[in-house]
């Protein structure tokens, strides 16, 4: 059996059982125009080692669209696909480079990264999965038919990745306007990084990750699209005093939660009104809301 073919076994087993334990919900009944997007939070990650080609795969086997990732910086430049700013929790860096603790991704070059193994820590089956660069992940979800909610990870430690990751995304062919305008949004926990993003490519949708106070809202409105929250710390009176304002384009500010993975949390999320929602388990939180 492919990995594909197992990862989906797998998965639609969860699907089943989400399907056969839970009762209809709000947005289930209200119909789908109104159900969140759902996002692959670092691919398919509850069933392929995240923010590998594999999760990517993953994610296209369930029949989700979106797909969420991070950007990091490699010692020579090279915008790689990892979430840690530090390799060796998804990578056996520590054995590869023993004496390269603290094993941070912005001391190796793409080449050694390109060596790790960054599979067997998730299981067997993904033995000698690879960190992939964002142009092999941008190629990826092309051929998928894919879409993209990309987070700049760490900006205060990459001076110039917002620039980098425009030159890459518009090389690749991701910033025309199909891209743009449908299968592109970019993001960061760093308010400033999402700013700088805004003023290189005005046309590109933006998030900001965090829960600003309302407040506060106004300002990020001049420079963002969307306010992505963790669900931890929101409720329907947040998400509407988000929505109330218009963002950066002139359009109502939207509100993707995270990181969203069981089928009761996502029912309470959806009925807040949340435009998506991020999760590793993009499967059980579509069967949950729509």
């Amino acid at each position: 059996m492919s990995v594909r073919t197992a990862t989906a076994s797998g998965a639609a087993a969860v699907m089943l059982g989400a399907c056969v334990l839970l009762p209809a919900t709000q947005a289930q009944a209200s119909g789908a125009q109104d159900s969140p997007v759902v996002y692959a939070h670092r691919g398919a990650s509850a069933y392929a080692p995240e923010n590998t080609l594999a999760a990517v795969d993953a994610a296209d086997d369930l029949g989700i669209a979106w797909v969420e990732n991070d950007v990091q910086l490699t010692k020579d430049g090279v915008l790689v696909v990892v979430h840690d700013t530090t390799l060796n929790r998804t990578t056996d860096a520590e054995e590869v480079f023993p004496d390269r603790a603290p094993w941070a991704v912005k001391d190796f070059t793409a080449a050694e990264i390109a060596k790790l193994d960054a599979g067997s820590w998730f299981g067997a089956g993904f033995a000698g999965a690879r960190v992939p660069t964002l142009s092999q992940y941008l190629h990826r979800l092309e051929r998928n038919r894919q879409k993209l909610l990309l987070e700049i990870k760490s900006p205060e430690i990459y001076p110039g990745i917002e620039k980098e990751t425009l030159r890459v995304l518009r090389k690749e062919g991701w910033l025309d306007r199909a891209h743009v305008k449908h299968k592109l949004i970019i993001q960061s926990f760093g308010a400033e990084s999402v700013k700088t993003v805004h003023v290189q490519r005005p046309d590109v949708v933006t998030g900001f990750l965090g829960t600003p106070a309302v407040a506060d809202l106004p300002s990020y409105a001049a420079f963002t699209d969307q306010i992505n929250p963790s669900y931890t710390t929101i409720g329907a009176d947040y998400v509407a005093a988000v929505q109330k304002l218009k963002g950066a384009h002139g359009k109502p500010l939207q509100v993707n939660t995270w990181t969203v993975n069981d089928a009761a949390k996502a029912a309470e999320v959806a009925g807040f009104g949340v435009d998506g929602i991020i999760t590793n388990n993009p499967d059980v939180v579509r069967d949950a809301t729509h």
